[in-house]
């Protein structure tokens, strides 16, 4: 898997395109960290036919941090989703996607509609924010090889930058996007 040469997604590839312009220098680490939540999921749930809606959850997760420049998130993040699914066409996966990315910061399992997926998602996204320290039954190995692929370049020190200045201005509220 080290040696694996990398195969955008083209999916992932479009959105975070039409999004370059207001991530702009943080690009290159939301790209990176978008790839190894993709790669996380189809290491934890290899059926294909559910790789396209974790490539656009991913690609759309956490967005909302730089378009409505909030760590409050979820809702913006989930508000771009939903207009591009619905310029694509793909009205079928709004709700799906919409609750993927809405409970990605879940700390505790989820259950309810799209449990799979969105247990999926959830549990890539924490594996990856937790430097793997949360594996979820994936293997370390792999999980050590997609960072090499898709190396950190200050994701979480922005993110950890991001909250410390959220807990200055809302000291009640400092990480509005975990869910319980």
């Amino acid at each position: 898997m080290a040696n694996e040469t990398f195969d955008p997604e083209p999916r992932i590839e479009s959105i975070l395109s039409a999004y370059s312009a207001r991530i702009a220098g943080d690009l290159d680490k939301y790209r990176n960290h978008v790839y190894r939540v993709y790669r996380n999921c189809q290491q934890l749930d290899p059926n294909t036919f559910n790789h396209k809606v974790y490539a656009i959850a991913a690609a759309f997760h956490d967005v909302g941090i730089w378009t409505d420049h909030t760590i409050d998130y979820l809702n913006p993040s989930v508000a771009h989703a939903m207009d591009y699914l619905h310029n694509e066409g793909e009205h079928a996966l709004q709700s799906q996607v919409a609750t993927m990315i809405y409970w990605h910061h879940k700390t505790s399992i989820y259950k309810g509609p799209f449990a799979h997926t969105t247990e999926v998602f959830r549990k890539a996204d924490w594996a990856d924010v937790s430097l793997g320290l949360l594996a979820f039954g994936m293997e370390r190995k792999r999980l050590r090889a997609t960072r090499q692929q898709f190396p950190n370049r200050g994701f979480h020190v922005f993110l950890v930058g991001k909250v410390f200045a959220n807990f200055f201005r809302h000291p009640l509220n400092p990480l509005p996007m975990f869910k319980s």
